[in-house]
């Protein structure tokens, strides 16, 4: 691991005989392992006292103690380069929520007593870049290796947040949880509303922007007996779909082949994290109206099970959810909009309808559209992973009028009425926007035509 550490960091552990005693902690040691490049270096000092600590720190740049009290010092010594540091601690419990606790800071506490207040072993493990040491008093490196999440000490169930961690860790590495372990959330489970909804957040959304397997993060929570805290997500077990249609089976098993589909797409992957999180919940949620809306119907002389109008009914529950997790109102205008046109491309589509459906999808977009229509088509085992007929005309009509990206923008403005001499006032405001309804139809596609409607439609 001293291979991949960073070269400021590397020489400050090499060249300081009073950090002899550091170890580095924590999600590094875990990613090296699992050959995923570390994207922050924790380093946990043991045998130095607090003051010493900061002395021997500050001659290698600039130190800020903002985390005194958990024994947490960051290191800065170029741009971009900001280490913590930290002395071994114990936390005890001693009230109800994430701030009923204790901490004592211990300096010569020993490294397996310390790293047993880690959530996971596989969050426990050590490295000693001296000795160039793995230190594993957990099993960590085997629960890696087989892809389980285990419970590092009976000190878990003192914040029950670590259930929604092991929702996102499970995701994110294609992890299953140890029995007793489940059977430990299971047994907290009556205390999820002691979280705050900042702290459920950060979990949902490391899940949604993360995970590489998302549907291992929600078998997680289904298992640990969490799911009931989001009915919206717990009804969909069990809700029957037409088998020529979804040979998977129900709208649960559907909804995380959809997903693992999206986490399997090299588009997503290439967005950022806002997008990630973005498709991923519009996913999520895509058929959160089904439950309400399933029932068997004749067609064409045939019984078949149907969902009319699932699309529009789980706007409202998506919201719910949506809000629930603290996701900012941005976020649930467009996964609302997204979840109610996931079914646009089974309509027989135009110009006139793709300019509109752009329009009708603003904020989000038509990109964003396709990958969620690509991802619950693709969530469809064993049937192929193929775009239907109906989602390459969108795509292609979408192209051709360079709506892909953002809906049209109104070509007739406030401005060009003044210049036809039109006197401002209330009367702008119908004139513009039926100019925007017939830009959407196609009756002008640029500026000339736009001036020429006006003079058409407000000649005396």
């Amino acid at each position: 691991m001293n291979d991949i550490l960073p070269p400021s960091l590397r020489r400050i552990l090499k060249e300081t005989p009073d950090l002899a005693g550091a170890h580095l902690v924590g999600g590094c040691v875990r990613d090296w392992l699992l050959g995923i490049p570390p994207k922050d270096f924790d380093v946990e000092v043991y045998g130095l006292p607090w003051d010493r600590l900061v002395r021997t720190l500050g001659r290698w740049g600039r130190v800020d103690q903002v985390g005194k009290s958990f024994g947490v010092i960051k290191l800065t010594v170029g741009p971009g380069e900001t280490y913590d540091f930290s002395l071994p601690r114990r936390d005890s419990k001693v009230a109800a929520g994430h701030r009923g606790f204790t901490v004592e800071v211990v300096p010569d506490l020993r490294p397996e007593d310390a790293s047993a207040r880690r959530d996971f072993t596989i969050n426990s493990l050590m490295w000693h870049p001296g000795r160039s040491a793995l230190l594993d008093f957990h099993g960590g490196e085997q629960d890696l290796r087989n892809r389980i999440l285990r419970h590092t000490s009976a000190a878990f169930d003192e914040d029950p947040l670590r259930v929604l961690r092991g929702m996102q860790f499970a995701g994110r590495f294609g992890m299953t949880g140890a029995q007793e372990t489940l059977a430990l959330c299971r047994g907290i489970s009556g205390r999820h509303d002691e979280l705050a909804v900042e702290r459920i957040r950060v979990e949902w959304f490391k899940w949604a922007g993360e995970s590489s397997v998302p549907s291992a993060g929600l078998l997680w929570l289904r298992d640990s007996g969490w799911c009931r805290h989001y009915p919206e997500l717990d009804v969909l077990k069990g809700v029957p779909q037409d088998p020529e249609w979804h040979p998977e089976g129900d709208v649960w098993i559907h909804t995380l082949a959809c997903l693992d589909a999206l986490a399997r797409m090299e588009k997503w992957n290439s967005c950022g994290a806002e997008i990630r999180v973005l498709l991923a919940m519009a996913v999520l949620c895509h058929d959160f109206g089904k439950p309400s809306c399933t029932r068997i119907e004749e067609r064409q002389g045939r019984n078949r099970i149907v969902s009319p109008g699932h699309e529009t009914v789980g706007v409202p529950l998506t919201e719910r959810f949506l809000n629930r997790i603290g996701a900012s109102e941005e976020l649930r205008i467009k996964v609302g909009r997204l979840v109610a046109n996931h079914l646009a491309h089974l309509q027989e589509n135009s110009p006139r309808s793709i300019r509109r459906l752009a329009n009708r999808l603003t904020p989000a977009t038509l990109e964003e559209l396709d990958l969620l229509i690509l991802a619950d088509a693709s969530g469809r085992p064993p049937a192929p992973a193929l775009a239907p007929s109906g989602l390459l005309r969108l795509r292609s009509l979408a192209e051709q009028l360079q709506v892909t990206a953002r809906a049209p923008r109104p070509l007739l403005l406030g401005r060009h009425l003044i210049e036809r001499g039109l006197p401002p006032g209330p009367e702008f405001s119908r004139i513009l926007a039926a100019a925007f309804e017939a830009q959407l139809d196609g009756e002008f596609e640029d500026l000339a035509g736009a001036l020429r409607w006006l003079d058409r439609t407000n000649s005396p």
